[in-house]
């Protein structure tokens, strides 16, 4: 073969392999650049009026805003498996509760991820069958959660052991606790095969509205001045690491969308409504949305002592090893948001 065809074939060859990419792409690292365009930030949240500022930014277009382009969005049920997607690398950032946070954080030895802004206060209760009137009345009954070590499973388990029942990791026990997923939960109570569930917004209010429950508890009770974190958002270190500017612009995001919230609920509800029926498939009824928000405190204040709490209410219960949470947060980027806003900064205390 001629040298000059040979090399125009190989030339073609090259092209068809970097078109298809098969070639390796520059830059390495999600967030990196692949042939010169910057990838989309992928962000996690669940389909939960508590990760409202996801729903709301996402709807709204806040996030592309701030970002240049809309997040590559993944919904998840629970937090263990947005921690896993984390771990995987499949996202890039984000909500999630306090006790993934600090599960993430202790398998990791803080080295995977950090807690860069808060995001939702309170919308948690336990709601049960009519007759229950108090811990007791749940000896022998079955309790749903979420997911095993998800934030309401551990609040569940806690507040049993404080008051001398048990629930054990197997389903044995005074209680059995029965991990689910959220959706499947208003079935099975519905059904009569579970007796209860601690679960966050708006499920919450959607056994009691929809399936004639009561709440026997709001999980505010339990907290100083009925502030505890429900929602923050983590981001993966490499990625902050990478892509700083990217983790500013999207706390730029979070926190207009908080404000958004808090200035225009109406709007608020409806894109929240929006972006549920669009995972659902069906939307919510006005009054579970007015009843759900009316739990919510939407705030960019990861409200850092009740994670520590949160972490030690784990360790009681065995579902987590005892765990150095110094360093879990970095607020200084969001802090110079919420500076160069002229809003008061918040604290890791």
């Amino acid at each position: 073969m001629p040298r000059r065809l040979h090399l125009r074939m190989l030339a073609a060859a090259l092209t068809v392999l970097a078109a298809t990419g098969t070639l390796g792409a520059c830059g390495g690292g999600s967030g990196g650049k692949a042939g010169g365009a910057a990838q989309p930030l992928r962000l996690g949240y669940f389909p939960n009026i508590t990760h409202a500022t996801a729903l709301v930014g996402l709807q709204k277009g806040i996030f592309a805003k701030h970002l240049g382009a809309a997040p590559k969005a993944s919904s998840f049920n629970a937090g263990p498996a947005a921690v896993e997607a984390v771990f995987s690398g499949a996202v890039d950032a984000t909500f999630v509760g306090p006790n993934p946070s600090i599960n993430a954080w202790s398998k990791s030895h803080g080295k995977a991820i950090h807690i860069i802004s808060g995001a939702a206060s309170g919308g948690v209760s336990l709601v049960v069958k009519p007759g229950i009137k108090g811990p007791q009345d749940l000896k022998g009954k079955k309790i749903a959660t979420p997911q095993l070590g998800n934030t309401q499973d551990v609040a569940l388990r806690h507040w049993l052991k404080k008051n001398g029942l048990t629930a054990n990791k197997d389903g044995s026990g005074d209680v059995k606790v029965v991990p689910q997923e959220n959706a499947q939960t208003l079935q099975t109570f519905a059904q009569g095969t579970i007796d209860g569930a601690w679960v966050p917004e708006p499920f919450a209010s959607r056994l009691i509205l929809e399936n004639k429950g009561v709440r026997l508890l709001n999980e505010k009770s339990l907290w100083p001045n009925g502030k505890f974190v429900i929602t923050n958002l983590i981001v993966r270190q490499d990625y902050a690491r990478k892509n700083p500017e990217q983790v500013k612009k999207l706390l730029q995001a979070v926190v207009e969308t908080t404000d958004f919230i808090n200035a225009n609920q109406p709007e608020a509800k409806k894109a929240v409504n929006e972006q549920l029926s669009a995972l659902s498939g069906k939307p919510l009824k006005q009054e579970i949305l007015d009843a759900a928000f009316k739990e919510i405190e939407f705030t960019t204040d990861p409200v850092a002592s009740s994670l520590t709490e949160g972490a030690r209410h784990a360790e009681e219960i065995g579902l987590l090893p005892r765990t150095d949470l110094n360093g879990i947060y970095d607020l200084s980027p969001l802090n110079e948001v919420l500076k160069a806003s002229g809003k008061a900064q918040v604290s890791d205390k």
